[in-house]
């Protein structure tokens, strides 16, 4: 993907405008100083809370689910942090995208990369376990920098930022798969590469099992453990944050799981979950709740949206 696909004729039309308005609005705000660009990216956060109502909504269900013993006024208060936070997560996702991930590498403190070097010595791929925290891009392409990989994605409904997000993961990883594309995945596994694989979103009902999500039973892929199990791949688990003073992030990389896959789909699918549930816990204002995470419910039971 490069610029002059950006630049196509038909990304001019008065449609995109808008959205080129907020691209131009990003580029200036990511050259300024740190402290500016999460000042800008908060309030840009607010007004997407008293405009998204909408996704508002979503957040609202989603904390209801997983915190159903935090009261009404806590769980608002949380759902502007995550606002905030998801914010915030634009003008950052707009620095590796836009400007170079190297730049911003003193930024961040990586625990555990010892272990993703040595997994990788092993030539049976790598299946990096991600969760979708709101600094999942740019943490992501700072963890590139050092060390390549896969990244799965979703492409976006709006072509031209789905352009543009294809232009930053194309320049930021070794490659970019569709999420329904395991074929790719397979081969780049078998080639000995490391994949970034978010197994925390609803997939639907055809590839996944119902096991505990902060209690409650939630449509889970079960394909982590199959992907692992073919070419026996190492899995480590990715976490990564806006640390508390939000001068600095932390990326932090596991060691490889032990007996994992255990052969048993709804063991492993538990205990991923359960692993992203530890995540979450440590910062859950940067979760994506934004995302319908239980949209497929089980059989009998309404969607909670």
């Amino acid at each position: 993907m490069t610029n002059s696909t950006i630049l196509q004729r038909r990304f001019w039309h008065p449609r995109f405008w808008f959205i080129w308005m907020g691209l131009a609005l990003v580029f200036v705000v990511i050259h300024l100083p740190h402290s500016w660009r999460i000042w800008c990216g908060s309030l840009l956060g607010k007004l997407g809370y008293y405009l998204a109502i909408d996704r508002r909504h979503v957040v609202d269900v989603n904390l209801s689910i997983c915190f159903p013993k935090m009261s009404k006024v806590n769980r608002k208060k949380l759902n502007k942090r995550v606002f905030r936070s998801t914010g915030i997560s634009i003008i950052e996702t707009g620095l590796v995208w836009l400007r170079s991930p190297q730049r911003f590498q003193d930024l961040v403190e990586i625990e555990g990369l010892e272990h993703f070097e040595k997994a990788l010595e092993q030539k049976k791929g790598v299946i990096l376990v991600g969760m979708h925290f709101s600094t999942l891009d740019f943490c992501a392409a700072i963890l590139a920098s050092y060390c390549k990989f896969d990244v799965m994605y979703r492409g976006n409904k709006n072509p031209l930022l789905d352009a543009v997000m294809t232009r930053g993961r194309i320049k930021n990883f070794s490659d970019a798969i569709e999420r329904n594309d395991i074929r790719s995945v397979l081969k780049s596994l078998q080639q000995g590469n490391a994949v970034w694989y978010g197994p925390d979103q609803d997939y639907g009902r055809t590839h996944s099992v119902f096991v505990p999500f902060f209690g409650h039973p939630t449509a889970t892929i079960s394909a982590t453990s199959r992907l692992a199990s073919i070419y026996k791949s190492p899995v480590i688990l990715l976490s990564h944050y806006r640390l508390e003073d939000e001068t600095s992030y932390q990326i932090t990389l596991s060691k490889p799981l032990e007996n994992f896959p255990s052969g048993d789909p709804i063991l492993d699918a538990s205990r991923i979950n359960r692993e992203i549930e530890k995540a979450i816990e440590k910062a859950p204002e940067q979760y994506w709740w934004l995302h319908r995470r239980f949209k497929t419910p089980p059989l009998g039971e309404n969607r909670p949206y």
